[in-house]
C-alpha cells in the first residue's frame, strides 16, 4: 500500500486581511501586499520541505481566512470542522470542510453551543490538549473528544489568543513553551522553555526540521543547540494579527 502523502492546506490572505481580529495586541497597520509576499514565502518553505500544498478556496469576505488552522482539526483518519469562537469567522469553515472531504476524510462538526478554534488544539501522544478560554469553550472540547474518540485534557488559558500561542510540539515529542504564558497549565513532562514568546509557536516539517518565525532568533538558536534544524520565515505583517507559523496551515494526509 502506498504511503499517505502529507498535505498542507493553506488559504491565501484576502483583500480584507487588515481588518482581521486583534484581541491581545494593540492594533497596528497591516501592509497587505507585504503580508501576501510573506505568505508566499511561507508556502514555498512548506513545498520545499516536501509537503503537497493544497489551496483552500478563497474566502475574501472573511478578513481572518488565511489563519486556516482555526477551522479544522485533523487527527488520525478523521477531520473535525470547528465552530470558531468569533462569530465573524464561522463562514470560513465551508471551504476547509470541502478540502478535507476531497482528501478523503470522514468529516465531523462541532455544533452549537460548542465553540472550538483549531489553534487551541495541541496534539500529544495519543491525546489532545485543548485550551479553554476566549475562543474555545468546555462544550467544544467535550464534543471534540466525542467526535474523535480520543482523550482530551482541558487547559485553562487567559491573556493569550490560543493554547498554541504558548506551546507547540517538537519533532522529538517534547514541547516548546513560553513559560510566563503557561502558568500552571497541565502539559506533559518534557516542556522546554523558550526565551521569546513567538518561539513557543513552531511547526514540525518532518525529520528534525522546524519552522520558526523570524522574530525569535534566540529560540531558533536554542532549537539548533538541541539538534533540531530551524527554518526561519518572516511573518511579521501577519503577526500584527496575532498569527503564528502553525495557524497558516493544516497538516493532513491525502487518504484517497
Amino acid at each position: 500500500m502506498a504511503r499517505p502523502v502529507t498535505v498542507a492546506l493553506v488559504r491565501a490572505p484576502g483583500p480584507r486581511l487588515a481588518e482581521g481580529l486583534v484581541t491581545h495586541l494593540e492594533r497596528a497597520p497591516v501592509d497587505v501586499d507585504r503580508a501576501r509576499e510573506q505568505w508566499d514565502a511561507y508556502v514555498a518553505v512548506l513545498a520545499g520541505a516536501g509537503l503537497e500544498v493544497v489551496a483552500v478556496p478563497p474566502a475574501d469576505g472573511c478578513p481572518d481566512a488565511a489563519f486556516v488552522e482555526d477551522t479544522l482539526v485533523v487527527f488520525g483518519g478523521a477531520a473535525v470542522v470547528t465552530r470558531p469562537g468569533a462569530e465573524s469567522r464561522r463562514a470560513e469553515t465551508a471551504g476547509t470542510e470541502d478540502a478535507a472531504r476531497t482528501l478523503g476524510y470522514l468529516v465531523e462538526r462541532i455544533e452549537e453551543p460548542g465553540t472550538l478554534d483549531g489553534g487551541d488544539v495541541l496534539v500529544g501522544a495519543g491525546l489532545l490538549y485543548v485550551g479553554v478560554g476566549g475562543r474555545t469553550n468546555p462544550e467544544g472540547a467535550r464534543q471534540l473528544a466525542s467526535r474523535l474518540g480520543v482523550r482530551v485534557i482541558e487547559v485553562p488559558i487567559a491573556g493569550i489568543l490560543h493554547l498554541k500561542t504558548a506551546a507547540t510540539r517538537l519533532p522529538d515529542g517534547s514541547y516548546a513553551g513560553f513559560l510566563p504564558l503557561l502558568r500552571d497549565a497541565p502539559l506533559a513532562p518534557g516542556l522546554r522553555g523558550v526565551p521569546e514568546p513567538s518561539g513557543a509557536n513552531v511547526l514540525a516539517l518532518g525529520g528534525s526540521r522546524l519552522l520558526v518565525a523570524g522574530d525569535c532568533p534566540r529560540s531558533a538558536e536554542l532549537f539548533a543547540s538541541l539538534g533540531f534544524d530551524p527554518v526561519v520565515v518572516d511573518i511579521s505583517e501577519l503577526q500584527k494579527l496575532e498569527a503564528g507559523v502553525t495557524c497558516l496551515s493544516v497538516l493532513a494526509q491525502r487518504l484517497t
